[in-house]
């Protein structure tokens, strides 16, 4: 029994609980980063450069042409797919950032807060110091 209850303690921390809460939090948040480069930015880059489509890029690694697209290459054989590679790295690049950005803010918040004002001394401390000064000379 003494496991059970050393386990229930465990989880029962609110570190463990807002560890999770943050590892479900930042799965949902990831998924928002993605759908934002998948079905905004990398769209919107393609139209800038002319109607490509960085998710079907690739380079195939068997006798293939490029005439398939990445799903049918991959089953065709292996490939170099350069393009999901670029799509995956803005994904990280904006998530990065964001984190980046909330980390920065949450240390300013944190710096402000712990701040601490500075208090006078008391009158009778004042007084007891001047009593030793006088003392000493």
């Amino acid at each position: 029994m003494g496991v059970i209850q050393e386990f229930k303690a465990f989880a029962l921390k609110g570190n463990v609980v807002d560890l999770a809460v943050a590892v479900i939090i930042g799965g949902a948040f990831g998924k928002i980063v993605e759908s934002l480069v998948q079905d905004i930015i990398m769209p919107l880059i393609g139209r800038i450069s002319g109607g490509l489509d960085f998710s079907n890029y690739y380079i195939p690694l068997n006798q293939q042409g490029m005439h398939l697209s990445l799903m049918e290459a991959k089953k065709a054989g292996a490939v170099f797919a350069y393009g999901s590679f670029i799509t995956v790295l803005i994904n990280f690049l904006i998530l990065a950032f964001i984190i980046f950005q909330m980390v920065k803010i949450l240390n300013k918040a944190k710096r402000t807060e712990a701040v601490p004002i500075p208090q006078l001394p008391a009158e009778d401390t004042l007084l007891l110091r001047e009593i030793r000064d006088a003392l000493k000379r």
